[in-house]
């Protein structure tokens, strides 16, 4: 029966121990957030990710292209940018409010927690391909 303990209480440490602000973030559904990135991204960032967009290929600053993964806000100030928290801050409160431009307008009115999670892990499979 000891060893049930120690064992259970192996595996809440271990669930704990990865329950970091970033892992939490990272458990967005892709599949979700490409409906919501096509609904919502794609006329500044484009289909492909790459900030060429109908609207995008207009603006200055372009729009980040995801394909590169050139992030470049620490918004938590951990001294890693883009990480998942970042990106998350980013879509919520908009770009100006890191010091970065205003045309990435704040989607924390229009998006939820759970829908930003979702984008972000969409947003990461452009690099991946």
């Amino acid at each position: 029966m000891s060893g049930i303990r120690k064992s259970s209480g192996l595996c809440a440490l271990v669930v704990v121990a990865g329950l970091t602000p970033g892992a939490a973030l990272a458990a967005g559904d892709a599949a979700a957030g490409k409906q919501l990135f096509t609904t919502n991204c794609v006329t500044c960032h484009g289909e492909s990710g790459k900030g060429d967009g109908p609207v995008g290929v207009a603006l200055n600053p372009r729009p980040r292209n995801f394909v590169a993964a050139e992030f470049k806000f620490d918004t938590n100030k951990d001294g890693k940018v883009g990480t998942d928290e970042d990106l998350h801050n980013v879509i919520k409160n908009g770009a100006a409010a890191f010091g970065g431009s205003p045309l990435m307008a704040p989607w924390g009115g229009t998006l939820s927690d759970k829908d930003i999670d979702n984008v972000i892990a969409y947003i990461r499979t452009f690099h991946k391909k």
